[in-house]
């Protein structure tokens, strides 16, 4: 065979690999919805084990009937408390769809902030710039934030933008903080600062967008978990690196699950469970929500086993 058609031969499999990459990460992947489940020991020592359920980052839209009927089925899990670190909509008319697909979530305490994605609907943007110019923001129509954060309060959940809130879950008493997104820059961690209450048994931290300038004031006020989405876990992974980008300042390391901040305090990053309209597509991250179960950290002093990036070792997916 000459040289000439070894290349032409060679081409031609690049591409038909190329777009079965494509159409697998585009057409399976991003449907691929699993529920992680992940035992953290953060509780303060002599705590019972709490229910977490964290969902982030579901950018819906109308239409999406398969994500709406998977994120109904998340109440089988029972978890004690819901966390929502935003990001829900990715169109005006999407309301609705989030509040019928989270239903009966919405009757189980639950805790939320804000991102991006619910302030403004996405715009095409150029994927190169994810990486060579990631701090470029923007921003498409406005979105009907105030209807979900209606919709979300009047079912009991609990707005944490810029807010600090101690309340019981499960017989335990959390005390729990939030800031704006800190991705469109609206954090004003002032709002909240000061020591987290220690005779609590959790002290929560949440933010959508996982800055290091703000996680590192969660860990110095003493929170002993921080969580946080946006990331979408990278997205686009790949076999034996992990994420190319975390469109954020947050090291590719720590682009979804959890890891240590700090000396005290533990980051739990959602992959998240949809994708931008624009960039409809997912490969080695699938679509996800994570059910944590907390459990009390060793007598004598805080759990510091997990370092930077690695996941806790008791993890599943399904």
């Amino acid at each position: 065979m000459s040289a000439s058609s070894i290349l032409k031969n060679s081409a031609v499999v690049a591409a038909g690999s190329l777009v079965a990459g494509v159409g697998y990460a585009s057409l399976i992947e991003r449907n691929a919805f699993a529920v992680r489940e992940v035992t953290m020991p953060v509780l303060s020592p002599g705590s019972s084990p709490l229910k977490v359920l964290h969902i982030s980052d579901i950018h819906m839209r109308p239409t999406q009937r398969r994500k709406q009927d998977w994120l109904r089925e998340l109440a089988r899990l029972e978890p004690d408390l819901v966390v929502n670190t935003g990001d829900n909509l990715s169109h005006p008319k999407a309301v609705p769809a989030v509040v019928q697909a989270l239903g009966d979530l919405l009757g189980v305490p639950g805790v939320f902030v804000f991102g991006s994605n619910d302030y403004f609907a996405p715009k095409p943007k150029n994927p190169l710039n994810y990486v060579t110019n990631p701090t470029r923001r923007l921003h498409g129509e406005p979105l009907p934030w105030q209807d979900l954060r209606a919709a979300f309060t009047e079912r009991g959940w609990l707005d944490m933008t810029h807010t600090r809130r101690e309340f019981e879950v499960g017989g335990l008493l959390i005390a729990a903080a939030g800031v704006d997104d800190p991705h469109l820059k609206r954090d004003r961690y002032e709002t909240i600062a000061g020591a987290a209450n220690p005779a609590v048994n959790l002290r929560l931290g949440l933010t959508h967008s996982p800055e290091p300038r703000v996680l590192d004031r969660f860990a110095s006020d003493g929170y002993q978990l921080i969580m946080a989405g946006h990331t979408h876990g990278g997205q686009l992974c790949l076999p034996f690196y992990g994420a190319v980008v975390t469109n954020c300042d947050l090291d590719r390391s720590r682009a979804k699950g959890v890891s240590q901040w700090g000396a005290h305090t533990q980051l739990h990053v959602s992959a998240g469970i949809g994708t931008s309209p624009y960039a409809p597509v997912r490969f080695c991250c699938r679509p996800e929500a994570t059910l944590l179960t907390l459990i009390a950290a060793p007598i004598g002093g805080y759990y510091t086993g997990i370092q930077a990036g690695q996941s806790h070792p008791s993890v599943s997916v399904r």
